[in-house]
């Protein structure tokens, strides 16, 4: 017979295999591991159904590691959302992932001049929340209250960049990262300011956002908003295309895709810098940080007009004859280049 120290060896080796495998199955990843695999969580699963739910997906090689490993940490919550696992993970390690609420996070870039009528199709392309959602959110015009009470939505304000969202996002915090981001940048901006005091915040940003439309070349923006200072201190229209377009988004629910024609500049919106003197009401685009230093701090310059130079750039002009003069050629040049063009 068995003494009773063999017995109580026995037992604690016993005790001690068991235990290895235990660790083995809560720490060692799982081999059978097929691919990347996307799992949401959602919101009130309970531990067992989450572990079940990993099992399905094949993250987990059983479920039972898991939920052992879960009710020994009952003080740990685990996080709803969309996890993304690239790589055999083990039991306790995909629980601490859930537990700190690593979710899978997207990309969402916003290029300078998008309106946000763009922005609100990009997210919902990407899944963060529709379309509607996020143009409601964008209305919201308690979060730039005082920097622009007359605004009537965030249009400007919605600051370019990349941003990363867990799926599904809550647009009024996207909109809301948004113009915290626009803040943080405009804020020193304004502080080294040299444009004219009697413009207000909401007036510079909506200048900001016609140089912004009006180029892509980062030499030209100071001068454009040289000319658009000068033309709004000698109460000349502005006849900026861009308002046309912007007018013709608003009337369509931020669609049209196609040139504008002279129909269009007869449309009678406060929009339409054709048709009204001054400033728009308020943004047609949201501008990036090289449109709003180039309105807040723009050269010196008597230029007055600028036309297209068919090669991306524009051509300035003092006077009225100059401009037209202009104008002329580079419409001579276009006209060749197209005649060139169908001989082809």
């Amino acid at each position: 017979m068995l003494s009773r120290f063999s017995r109580l060896a026995w037992a604690l080796a016993a005790l001690l295999v068991l235990a290895a495998a235990l660790a083995g199955l809560l720490l060692w990843p799982y081999q059978g591991f097929q691919g990347q695999r996307t799992v949401v969580i959602a919101q009130g699963l309970g531990r067992r159904a989450i572990a079940a739910r990993l099992a399905d997906e094949g993250v987990l090689r059983s479920r039972w590691p898991f939920v052992v490993y879960a009710y020994a940490q009952p003080h740990r919550t685990l996080k709803a959302g969309e996890y993304v696992f690239d790589r055999p993970v083990s039991a306790a390690g995909v629980f601490s992932k859930l537990a700190r609420g690593e979710v899978h996070l997207y990309a969402l870039t916003i290029p300078e001049g998008w309106t946000r009528w763009d922005i609100a199709d990009e997210v919902e392309r990407l899944q963060l929340a529709s379309r509607e959602a996020f143009l409601e959110a964008a209305g919201d015009t308690a979060l730039i209250r005082d920097l622009a009470p007359e605004a009537s939505s965030l249009e400007g304000y919605l600051f370019p960049d990349t941003y990363h969202f867990a799926r599904p996002a809550e647009p009024a915090a996207m909109a809301r990262t948004m113009v915290e981001h626009f803040r943080r940048v405009y804020a020193p901006l304004r502080e080294r300011a040299s444009a004219p005091g009697r413009f207000t915040p909401h007036q510079l940003v909506t200048l900001a956002s016609l140089v912004e439309k009006e180029t892509g070349a980062a030499e030209e923006r100071g001068l454009i908003a040289a000319v658009f200072y000068n033309r709004l201190a000698r109460r000349l229209a502005l006849q900026c295309d861009p308002t046309v377009i912007y007018a013709e988004r608003l009337a369509k629910d931020g669609v049209f895709d196609r040139a504008i024609n002279v129909s269009d500049l007869e449309r009678d919106s406060p929009y339409n810098t054709y048709k009204h003197a001054g400033l728009p009401p308020g943004p047609i685009s949201n501008p990036g940080r090289a449109a709003l230093a180039a309105v807040l701090n723009p050269p010196a310059s008597d230029y007055l007009y600028f036309v297209s130079n068919n090669q991306g750039g524009h051509q300035f002009a003092r006077s009225g004859a100059e401009h037209e003069r202009n104008v002329a050629r580079y419409r001579r040049q276009r006209a060749r280049e197209n005649s060139s063009g169908n001989r082809r």
